[in-house]
């Protein structure tokens, strides 16, 4: 069963990553070490072929099918979440905290966005009996570059 944190990356990300991939009776691979450093030190959502880039200039030795496989039990294991945003390529998010994303139509970035109260619990009116047990949101617009303002924060 996929676990979901609801805890922000850890102070101790490494450590928690030890503990958690223990917890799940998984080995502590170099791979799936590197994988998992790279999406914690740059939280910028990177698809698996920008995470396979990443990890390569420090584990030239790793293929992208292990990303695939290191990526897919990672989340599995709860550690980081793959996003979804319409038939482009999966990202990867190391914010375990329940939130949301948006995502620029011009340029692709996506960045994190926290939810309200009413976004969490009390602002959906569905059918009787009807029990969420789980939600994606994902907004769609324009980031502040690509609608004239700033450069990316």
């Amino acid at each position: 069963m996929k676990k979901v944190l609801s805890e922000p990356v850890p102070e101790d990300p490494l450590g928690h990553y030890a503990s958690a991939m223990a917890q799940g009776g998984l080995r502590l691979t170099p791979q799936r070490r590197q994988v998992y450093e790279v999406l914690i030190e740059k939280q910028d959502h990177p698809t698996a072929t920008e995470v396979f880039l990443r990890a390569q200039k420090r584990m030239p030795s790793i293929s992208l099918a292990t990303v695939y496989n290191c990526l897919e039990t990672i989340v599995g294991n709860g550690l980081v979440r793959a996003v979804h945003v319409d038939r482009e390529p999966t990202r990867y998010c190391a914010n375990t905290r329940e939130h949301g994303h948006f995502h620029c139509t011009s340029c692709g970035l996506t960045t994190d966005i926290e939810f309200s109260n009413t976004v969490r619990s009390e602002g959906w009116k569905l059918p009787t009996g009807y029990l969420v047990t789980q939600h994606n949101l994902t907004l769609r617009g324009l980031c502040s570059r690509c609608a004239g303002g700033n450069s990316h924060d």
